[in-house]
Order: structure tokens, then sequence, then C-alpha cells
């Protein structure tokens, strides 16, 4: 596995078969992303997590129900499984990302992930789904993601992180349950972030059916 291969689109080819994916980034004078192209071997899958996730959780004394979960696969590794919490179940895809009202969402790891390449991941789930304009605007908003995840050295199997939306006051993360400084970003922008899983793009179209099972029958 490749830095900053979490979270991006693991289906760039027609059939599923080998592709070769991964990048680097760096910071440049007023933190604009820059992604190239290296090398990995990857076959997609997706699955029902084995984790048992909570039915419900409560963000901002808002009571939310799982909307759905799954685990993400890279190669024959398992990465994390994920939960998705809404303020009701939906049934389609675009229901979930027009929802309003807080969200939570929730990843136990799998195996170690460094806590950089976490960010890098997210930022390269975000440009897979949003417009150049987009990743501009929040630039900066980007940057102080990657902050959050590169404070720490790695998700060890086992620990977890998450993040909670509140409309009107952006995103939280937390790592291992410990809140991770300030909500970050905004409305538009967490809508940007919940589309790294629910996006034309997806990290995993299989996960992305997993988080909305009705949207797949």
């Amino acid at each position: 596995m490749q830095p900053g291969d979490f979270f991006h689109n693991s289906e760039e080819t027609p059939h599923d078969s080998i592709c070769h994916i991964s990048f680097h980034t760096h910071l440049a004078p007023y933190g604009m992303l820059t992604l190239t192209a290296a090398s990995a071997i990857y076959i997609p899958h997706a699955h029902a997590t084995g984790s048992s996730f909570a039915p419900t959780e409560v963000v901002q004394g808002t009571p939310l129900v799982l909307q759905g979960s799954g685990t993400r696969y890279r190669a024959i590794f398992k990465v994390y499984d994920m939960a998705l919490y809404l303020p009701r179940k939906v049934q389609t895809v675009e229901e979930a990302l027009q929802l309003n009202g807080p969200v939570g969402i929730q990843f136990l790891a799998l195996r170690d992930l460094p806590g950089a390449d976490l960010g890098l991941s997210f930022i390269r789930g975000l440009k897979n789904n949003a417009t150049p304009e987009q990743m501009q605007r929040y630039t900066l908003t980007s940057n102080r993601l990657i902050e959050i995840f590169s404070g720490r050295s790695k998700v060890a199997p086992g620990e977890t992180f998450a993040m909670e939306f509140v409309p009107g006051q952006g995103t939280t993360f937390f790592i291992h349950g410990v809140q991770q400084g300030d909500p970050v970003g905004d409305d538009e922008y967490f809508g940007l972030i919940l589309r790294i899983w629910l996006g034309d793009a997806p990290a995993d179209r299989k996960l992305k059916a997993s988080l909305v099972p009705a949207a797949a029958r």
C-alpha cells in the first residue's frame, strides 16, 4: 500500500483489474497541494464490516441512526471499517448527500495507518469528487485537515478516528476519541468530504453500496 491510498477511488480500470496508482504531495508557498503519480498494485474489495458499530450515536444533542457500514480493502489487506450515521435512514445516495442535520462518521483501523497518509488520502478523495474551483477555494481548509492527521505518527489497528459534522459549525475530527482542534470548513466542505465515499468517484463503489444499502438493491 502506498502513501495516500486509503480513500481514493479504487476503480480506475473497467474490469477492477490490476492498476498502478499512488501519489505524493507537497505544500507550495500558499498551501497549494500538488499531486503526482507513482505506482502501487491493488485489487479493490469491500464487504460488510466485521465490527460492531453502535446502532445510534449523538452529535451535538441530535440522535443519529446507523445508516450503513462496511470494510475497506486494499489488495488482500483490510484497511478500516467505516460506519455512517445520519438523522434518519435514507434510501438513496442523493438523500444522504442532501439531508439536513448533523452527520457522524466512524472508522476503526484494521492495520497501521500513518497519520500523514490519512490526511493525504482525504485530499485525494476530495480531489476526485470536487471541481478545481472548489479545491482552490478550500486550499487552506484542506491543509488544516492534513495537519490534523500529520500530527500523529499513525493510527494503530484497533484504534478509531472519526468526524462529526454540525451545520453552521463545520466538521470536528477525532483520533482515538480525542478531539483534534476546532471544527474545520463549512457545510459545502463537509459535502465534499462525504463524497469521498458517496460521490460519483467514490473511494470504493462496493463500500458506497454498503453505506447506503437500499440504493444498491
